[in-house]
């Protein structure tokens, strides 16, 4: 049976094992003084098939497992950008003319983190509305 790439999926890990083999030797010969291995050919073709074997059963579960991490990193950077989004606006405001605008955040942190995602979450779903998604 094939599957993507037309390759059946012995035909898949194996090319995997020996890229990955390939990989180990290029980390062994150009990158030395952060990558030792001593074995030979050996060593090459064991700790490939190793990593082939890590990333074929056990990053699924690692992948898993942090999910809840790559979440809140996701929203972290998020609520970051936003804020930084908010902070260049409020710069411009604050270099016009004050008889014509203003805007002050209050609250310190707690402040600029609701507003940046309040701002992040409504800019979101006016994006989704006006795409028709």
């Amino acid at each position: 049976m094939a599957s993507e790439g037309g390759l059946s999926l012995p035909a898949r890990v194996l090319l995997r094992a020996v890229l990955n083999i390939a990989l180990v030797w290029f980390l062994a010969t150009y990158f030395y003084a952060y990558f030792e291995i001593t074995g030979g050919l050996a060593a090459y073709i064991i700790v490939g098939s190793l990593l082939t074997l890590m990333n074929i059963f056990v990053r699924p579960l690692l992948e898993i497992f942090t999910l809840p991490l790559k979440l809140f990193a996701t929203i972290l950077a998020i609520i970051i950008v936003n804020g930084v989004f908010v902070q260049l606006t409020t710069y411009i405001v604050d270099n016009m003319q004050e008889n014509l605008v203003t805007l002050n955040i209050h609250g310190k942190l707690w402040g600029w983190i609701v507003v940046a995602t309040i701002l992040g979450v409504g800019n979101w779903i006016i994006k989704a509305m006006l795409n028709g998604k």
